[in-house]
């Protein structure tokens, strides 16, 4: 069997912090097992193009429990007239906790999206902000980026599966693109995000892939 042409596909790292790890300010669960994985894949360096995404909040973010007098991490409030699940702390610019995880060899990478540094804005997909208060979704720039070189197709991977993998990979989808998520190569906050997931990514018609077939 041929290997798949990936020359203009991109492969979108989400979120591989070290705040996002066991042990973290927002652990995902099993969030560590997919280092060496998405390792592996970089270093085969098959894609196009490869994009990683990096939470990068300031002090004070809106989407921080500790923002909010009376609040605990993971109640939800009303925002913009949007629903917001309130964070632990995590990701704050400049923090151990910010950065890429030293585990992965990100010399393939192309470009970084640093998302979530509006203070007034959470920031979950690769592809838009959240619901600001102007009532839009302000474009991170990526479409445009991807477009300029001639990428369709994109395949996600990261942390965390139900959330930023989720609304990044429904928005490349709609934006256009041949979309496909790397499931295994993904972790949920936790696995009660699972079903609901899967079914999203079914609903939206976003595709879901084995890592391995990509080397065959």
């Amino acid at each position: 069997m041929s290997a798949i042409d990936l020359s203009r596909a991109a492969l979108i790292v989400i979120d591989l912090q070290p705040d996002f790890m066991p042990g973290g300010a927002l652990a995902c669960h099993e969030g560590d097992a997919i280092v060496p994985g998405i390792d592996a894949l970089l270093r085969a360096r098959r894609f196009g193009h490869v994009v990683a995404t990096q939470d990068w909040h300031p002090a004070g973010h809106v989407s921080f429990a500790n923002s909010h007098a009376g609040r605990a991490p993971f109640e939800s409030i009303t925002l913009y007239e949007q629903p917001q699940t309130l964070w632990p702390e995590h990701c704050v610019q400049h923090t151990p906790g910010a950065a890429l995880h030293a585990g992965v060899d990100w010399s393939s990478v192309d470009a970084v999206i640093r998302k979530g540094s509006d203070p007034r804005v959470d920031s979950y997909s690769a592809f838009r902000e959240n619901h600001g208060p102007a009532g839009t979704r302000p474009p991170t720039g990526l479409a445009g980026w991807l477009r300029e070189r001639d990428v369709d197709e994109v395949y996600l991977c990261g942390l965390a599966r139900d959330v930023c993998v989720l609304w990044s990979a429904q928005d490349a989808a709609r934006l256009g693109f041949r979309t496909h998520v790397l499931w295994e190569l993904c972790r949920p906050v936790t696995p009660a995000g699972d079903a609901p997931t899967r079914a999203a990514m079914q609903r939206d018609g976003i595709m879901l892939a084995d890592a391995a077939t990509l080397s065959t």
